[in-house]
């Protein structure tokens, strides 16, 4: 099983808690977009999509993030020989925390002139990769269409408020929910649990902790139990505790402008 990603793309530590929950043995190959790797002819033409994280097992290879997880899920019971029932508070909130786009949210959040540089050379990038691989030219032009609207859409503050209602109401219902329960789904950590930790931390990293974790307590208090779990630390905390904090932002900004231009709608 191989799996392509980035420690800085949300959706990858999304995957490396749960295969890291499961004790899934994996290879993983670094994707960089910070140099134009997803845009490579060779992953272009297996991932058109240009989004990280791919899972592929054999002939199988999945893209989004949560179906990923439900394939590592399902995996891991084969794996152990037992026949768990299907738990569907958990499909409940993974389809929750799935339907909250982190993009505009994150880029909003973004300095301009990280967003402006990356924006010049990505597109520049694409330009390159049509020139070198003239069979896939139109599939490029598709994603420099999209950079442009991608542009736009960040420059409207109906977009942003519309993003950041939305996660408002999310961690809301969190709230709510965790004063009943000690994970997302009871008192398991669960697949949903992996989805959900790394918007917490994707939120630290923008420091917007006081307005979105701090204010809510039970929230503030879930997010201090997971971050001492092994899988935290191995797919997130590492690149995002004390100074390394500041490298990732920094990385980040141009992370998510490389996400965000080659995402498939």
């Amino acid at each position: 099983m191989q799996l392509y990603h980035h420690p800085y793309s949300l959706d990858s530590q999304k995957v490396r808690m749960a295969l890291e929950e499961k004790a899934i043995d994996y290879t993983s190959f670094r994707v960089n977009p910070l140099t134009g790797k997803n845009m490579d002819v060779d992953f272009f033409r297996m991932n058109p999509s240009a989004k990280l994280p791919v899972f592929q097992n054999g002939a199988h290879v999945i893209y989004r993030a949560i179906d990923v997880i439900q394939y590592i899920d399902r995996l891991a019971v084969h794996l152990s020989g037992e026949i768990a029932p299907v738990n569907t508070e958990v499909q409940q909130w993974m389809q929750k925390v799935d339907a909250w786009n982190p993009k505009m949210f994150t880029l909003t959040h973004t300095p301009v002139k990280y967003r402006v540089f990356v924006s010049k050379f990505i597109r520049r990038v694409l330009i390159a990769r049509m020139a070198e691989a003239p069979d896939l030219a139109s599939m490029y032009h598709v994603k420099l269409r999209e950079a442009y609207e991608t542009e736009d859409k960040v420059k409207d503050p109906d977009i942003m408020r519309q993003s950041e209602e939305e996660l408002s109401k999310l961690l809301d219902d969190i709230e709510a929910q965790l004063s009943k329960t000690k994970y997302l789904a009871g008192d398991e950590f669960s697949p949903a649990d992996s989805m959900f930790t790394p918007i917490l931390a994707r939120i630290t990293l923008l420091d917007l902790d006081e307005e979105y974790i701090n204010s809510r307590p039970k929230i503030l208090e879930y997010y201090n139990l997971v971050k001492q779990r092994p899988s935290y630390k191995i797919a997130i905390g590492k690149y995002f505790n004390g100074w390394k904090k500041y490298r990732t932002l920094f990385k980040t900004s141009f992370f998510l402008c490389f996400r965000t231009l080659f995402r498939k709608y």
